[in-house]
């Protein structure tokens, strides 16, 4: 349990929180009570799972009924005000088993308790009087209806038509649009309605964005709840979810998040399973409904899923669980969709729309996913079943596909061709390209010779012949260290075949180190890793590139623009740390001091996932400079995959 009784409006407005339905669908807000985000809501439903996302209740107003007056529990940002002010009375907030708020108004206690139903867009609120006399409460949910990309304003052509009260209401924001269920297990209703201009959204205007938005509210509700009482609301796009009884939903919930926490012996483990869980979504576009199709949400609270993200997140969130099937439906998902030798990289919001294939690396992480796969359940099976692709992507890179990707007379990996961005450095803003990295890349290099290393390991497990991978390797390996190696000691981030490389000090070389088959002698090795202490490494994360680099960005922030040219150019990543540890251990030893300094230096990400930001979670990016305030998205997959596989690899002693 957290306490905020000495916290400002702006200490609880930076705290998020975020749970989720298994479809993609979320609800989350900050503890103010006040949203302070586009993507925040009371009911984000996944309407073509995991995307069509849409806002359908931003919030509830919540009014307490005195004797001596009225007193609002809820908080709203209007310009520079706050109105009303009810984040004054918050006097706990507790996430696990599900979020909960506890108010205390004077000798009023009032308890509130927000989840979802898994596999359902439906999001349930419930009220509990913790105090010893009856109390009134006055709740209004506040409505919007749009994409969650956008904003909602009184303009728009929306009436919110009530079709029906009893027994429960059922509403449609406009003619043809799908109908909303609000349900409630005790009081009166009152339609009374009234617009909520102005709703200032802070994240968004620091990000350079609209950020105001108008919400609708139809009426309230009215119940008084003895002591011990609760109050339960429903809000759904599924009219079946009203009949069950909510208290049976609330119970399932806990039930399913104790054992996801039981699986765990590490707290901190435990909590990260929470975490990690979220980020598992059904894909409706990809599965059929006897073979429901899974997939990784790359971050909330705007992204989707992405190749290259499911392929990295994919090593913590579900092989070092020990989550066996889910991991075979996320490969099988991609391999299902190889096409020319590439693995998508993304999966488009509109089923009717093509699939994007514009990446280089997930492809070739898919090798890495595959490979720990294999090591974590010794399922050669699985293997079988899928290694011709592993031959055909492999050929398909040699004989040349999509972007310019293919293999050079010196035996390297080269792609790139126009304003495409086939990395995961892929900032672009209109056809200005901020990290240029056609050519042959570092960390695309490394990856491909795992990519040969790991095709010649599993065919010789599975007694097949590798003769000709055998030899690329070999052109490989005469070929990298002349191509790459800078004399000052570390790795050039892309080089072109007969011409200048790029020698930006990147992270990107981490991963000669990092990955299964590393590359370079110990005494390269060595250098490599000192020079990424030296110039990248933080607690949060590494850098992108060295703060003496003329292109190095200090903060990300503002609008789009300044954003994007920071996103890569400095700006920290977390995910980064499930590479650099490994790295760390391959040069230093795994001995009881080297884990004791990885799990001091976590200290800083374990403070941040309970306390800062998003509440049980971890951003996707720090400030290049002083890193400590999360940017970018305030959960992201890969960031809370790292940290579970570091954990899972290196438990502590």
């Amino acid at each position: 349990m957290q306490s905020f009784i000495t916290s400002t409006f702006d200490d609880l407005a930076q705290r998020e929180w975020l749970i989720t339905n298994g479809l993609g669908g979320y609800s989350s807000s900050t503890l103010s009570g006040a949203n302070s985000r586009r993507y925040h809501g009371l009911l984000v439903a996944a309407q073509n799972p995991p995307t069509d996302r849409q806002v359908l209740v931003s919030k509830v107003e919540e009014t307490l009924l005195t004797e001596q007056g009225a007193v609002a529990l809820s908080s709203n940002r209007y310009g520079e005000f706050v109105h009303p002010q009810g984040w004054q009375y918050l006097v706990s907030f507790e996430r696990l088993p599900l979020p909960t708020w506890v108010y205390q108004a004077g000798e009023y206690s009032i308890a509130k308790t927000v989840f979802m139903v898994q596999t359902a867009n439906t999001t349930i609120v419930v009220y509990r009087n913790l105090g010893k006399k009856a109390v009134t409460l006055q709740l209004m949910p506040l409505f919007v209806h749009r994409d969650y990309h956008s904003l909602f304003h009184q303009s728009d052509y929306a009436n919110f038509y009530i079709a029906q009260t009893i027994p429960y209401l059922k509403i449609y924001a406009h003619y043809g649009a799908e109908p909303l269920y609000w349900a409630f297990s005790s009081g009166a209703f009152t339609e009374n309605r009234a617009w909520y201009n102005r709703l200032t959204y802070r994240q968004e205007q620091e990000r350079g964005l609209d950020f105001i938005e108008d919400a609708y509210a139809i009426g309230h509700l009215e119940t008084c709840l003895e002591p011990g009482e609760e109050c339960f609301l429903t809000f759904s796009t599924d009219e079946k979810l009203l009949i069950p009884d909510p208290a049976d939903l609330r119970t399932s919930e806990i039930k399913r998040t104790e054992e996801l926490r039981k699986s765990q012996t590490d707290p901190f483990m435990k909590d990260l399973v929470i975490a990690a869980n979220q980020f598992i979504v059904r894909r409706q576009s990809t599965g059929t409904p006897t073979a429901p199709s899974e997939t990784i949400i790359a971050g909330y609270h705007w992204f989707t899923d992405w190749g290259r993200d499911t392929m990295i997140a994919l090593r913590g969130l579900c092989i070092s669980l020990g989550h066996q099937q889910t991991t075979q439906r996320i490969l099988a998902t991609f391999f299902r969709y190889l096409d020319d030798g590439m693995l998508p990289n993304r999966f488009p919001d509109n089923r009717h729309d093509p699939i994007e294939y514009n990446t280089i690396d997930a492809t070739l992480w898919l090798f890495v996913a595959l490979y720990e796969y294999h090591q974590r359940f010794n399922d050669l099976a699985f293997v079988e079943q899928h290694f011709e692709k592993l031959i055909t992507i492999l050929d398909a890179h040699k004989g040349g596909t999509r972007y310019g990707i293919h293999v050079t007379d010196e035996g390297l990996l080269y792609g790139g061709k126009g304003t495409a961005q086939l990395t995961w450095m892929d900032a672009r803003v209109g056809d200005y390209v901020v990290t240029p990295r056609h050519g042959c890349p570092v960390e695309i290099n490394a990856l491909w010779y795992n990519a040969l290393k790991i095709t010649i390991y599993f065919a010789k497990q599975l007694g097949r012949k590798p003769d000709l991978y055998a030899l690329m390797l070999r052109r490989f390996e005469e070929s990298f260290r002349p191509a790459f190696w800078n004399e000052k000691g570390y790795l050039n981030d892309v080089v072109i075949p007969g011409g200048s490389p790029d020698s930006s000090i990147r992270p990107n070389q981490i991963y000669a180190l990092s990955l299964p088959f590393p590359l370079l002698n110990k005494a390269d090795q060595q250098q490599i890793l000192a020079t990424v202490d030296e110039h990248l490494y933080t607690p949060y994360g590494l850098r992108t590139i060295a703060p003496s680099d003329p292109a190095f960005a200090a903060v990300y922030g503002g609008d789009q623009w300044l954003r994007d040219t920071a996103y890569h150019q400095g700006t920290v990543w977390p995910f980064l740390l499930g590479d650099y540890w490994p790295a760390y251990f391959r040069v230093h030893g795994d001995s009881a001091k080297t884990r004791k300094r990885m799990y001091t230096d976590l200290a800083t990400l374990k403070q941040h996932f309970y306390e800062h930001d998003c509440l049980f979670g971890i951003s996707e990016i720090f400030d290049g400079l002083h890193p400590k305030q999360g940017r970018g998205t305030a959960n992201q997959a890969w960031s809370v995959g790292a940290i579970i596989k570091l954990l899972a690899d290196y438990p502590a002693q």
